[in-house]
This record gives structure tokens, sequence and C-alpha cells, in this order.
């Protein structure tokens, strides 16, 4: 895969248009100007129309900034120019602004989350909800909550400063897991913060093992879990399955990624975070122009941010 120009949450501003190129992947007007987020690219797979989204999430498709290098060379975001070739999906945010548009492809990880939580029928609007790790993933997972009008929203993590900040995103309260020893006296915790009931859903954002061995504690019988942590193999998990899933009766879901139609919703999903007051772009803790990469990387190592930016100028 090596050589390859990294950079897969990007945007950019059209400078050079093809003659045949007239929309975007939706049927958006394109122009010199127009400002624009790349979604997957898809060749020539037949099961991938932009009018039927749902088909299939973005594994096997390619993405810009995970291609090696080839005759083309403009393939990934870190870089001062990147090329849209053909087969790709393009879309129009114009309407949205620069933070807004850096966060799109992170959110559409959580929409299609949440879309899959939805699917079990147990997530509703009354319902109390467990978010389980507040790095990025979770914090933009209790801000899409709380945008759909989801009120009981409990955080749970071991930094108290994203714990907090998971409070300015819509979580109603946090269980800062370091201060309560065993599994027991945190469950408890979580229960006392759910007013005395288990959740009735949770979301597993760690990449934990432990994380996700301990999560079906905090969910009611009959609740439902999503499991979006382990983007890549985090390790093997324990859990007993007669107590954690059948005599509980929990529905789990497994999600990875996105489809197109998340894309779509995530832009949706951006205006109405920020109409009802949401400090989405807080999320984005730092931002470097391109010749700094090498400081924005160490920054985003020592994990003293959230979001690490390159913003060329």
């Amino acid at each position: 895969m090596i050589p390859v120009a990294l950079g897969h949450e990007g945007t950019g501003e059209i400078v050079k248009m093809g003659k045949n190129v007239k929309k975007d992947s939706a049927g958006k007007e394109l122009k010199l100007g127009d400002k624009v987020v790349t979604c997957m690219i898809f060749k020539d797979n037949p099961d991938i129309t932009m009018y039927d989204l749902n088909k299939q999430n973005v594994g096997g498709a390619d993405v810009y900034g995970l291609l090696p290098d080839d005759d083309i060379h403009l393939n990934g975001w870190f870089s001062d120019y990147i090329l849209i070739r053909g087969g790709s999906t393009v879309f129009n945010v114009s309407d949205l602004d620069l933070y807004s548009r850096v966060l799109i492809e992170p959110c559409a990880v959580l929409i299609h989350a949440v879309e899959r939580a939805k699917s079990t029928g147990i997530l509703r609007f009354n319902s109390r909800v467990v978010v389980q790790g507040c790095g990025p993933i979770g914090l933009i997972c209790i801000a899409i909550l709380r945008t759909m009008g989801i009120n009981k929203i409990v955080a749970v993590d071991g930094e108290q400063k994203r714990l907090d900040f998971a409070k300015e995103l819509g979580a109603s309260d946090a269980v800062n897991f370091k201060e309560h020893k065993g599994i027991e006296a945190l469950t408890a915790a979580v229960e006392e913060k759910c007013d005395g009931h288990l959740a009735d859903f949770a979301f597993q954002c760690t990449g934990s093992p432990a994380g996700h061995s301990n999560i079906y504690k905090f969910i009611r019988n009959g609740g439902g879990l999503c499991e979006l942590g382990f983007f890549i193999n985090g390790g093997d998990a324990t859990i007993n399955p007669h107590f954690d899933i059948c005599s509980k009766e929990i529905t789990t879901v497994g999600s990875w990624v996105y489809t197109l139609r998340d894309y779509a919703t995530t832009f949706d999903f951006l205006k109405s975070a920020k109409k009802i007051g949401l400090p989405i772009d807080k999320l984005i803790t730092h931002t470097y122009p391109l010749e700094e990469i090498n400081e924005a990387l160490k920054t985003n190592l020592a994990m003293t941010g959230l979001k690490i930016a390159i913003i060329n100028k």
C-alpha cells in the first residue's frame, strides 16, 4: 500500500472540472468554487446507484486517503489538490461551514450506528440510553441522540474533561468509571443516573474488549445494544452468553462505517445540531496547515485533543 497520500476525512473547493461533470452524486449542480466532500469509490459495482443508497456500506469500496499511489497520484486529502476519479461519489456541501464539512465523515459513522440501533425497534424518543466511551465517536453519538430528541443520555468514560464535554453535547448525566471499583459498583452508578433503572439501549463506542464485556451489565432485560467500537480487530472479549444475552433477551446489532444514504442524512444532522445550540465545532480542538502535518500527527498521537484538522491555507 505504501506510498500513500493519507487523509480520508476531507473537504475541498472545486478549482477545475471536466467538461462532462455537471452534477454531484445526488443530482445537485456542481460548479467551480463549490465545496465538496467525497464518500466512496465504487468503480463498476452494479449493486450501487445513488437512487438506491441502502444496499451496502463502505466495506469493499475504495476510499480516498487509503489508496496506494498510482499514475493519478492525487489520492488523499493530506494534499494541496485531490483528483476525483470516475466511479467516485461526491457531494456538493457548499451550504455547510468548514468545520461541519470536516466532521461529515466521522458523523456519518454515527448516523449509520443510530440507524442500525433504530432497526431493533427498542431505541425510542423516551429511551434511557448509555453511551460508553467519550472519544470523538462517542461524543458524536451523544450529539446525534440529543438532536433526535432523546433526553436521558448517560455518558461513561474515565476522563473527566471528556465527560464534561459530553454534557455540553447533550448528555444528561455522566459516570467516571475510575471512581467506581468493580463492575457491580459501576453498574450501580449507571443505574442511579438512569433514575434507578438499567438502560433501555446502549452504544459501546470504545475499542476495549473489557468495555464490551461490561456493557451488557448496564442494559435492562429486553433492552438493546449497538456495538460500534471495533473498527479494527481489538482482540477477544469475554461474556457469559446465558447471563449477558439469552436470559436478558438483549437485541444486539453491530455497526461498521456507513452507507451513502448515511452521508446524505449527516448533512441534515449537522445543520440541526447547530440549530439547537450543540457546540459540535468544539470537537475540532486543533488545526494545522499542511506544512505542519508532522506536528499535527504528534498532537494526535499524544491524545491531547479530540479531532485534529489539517487546513490548507
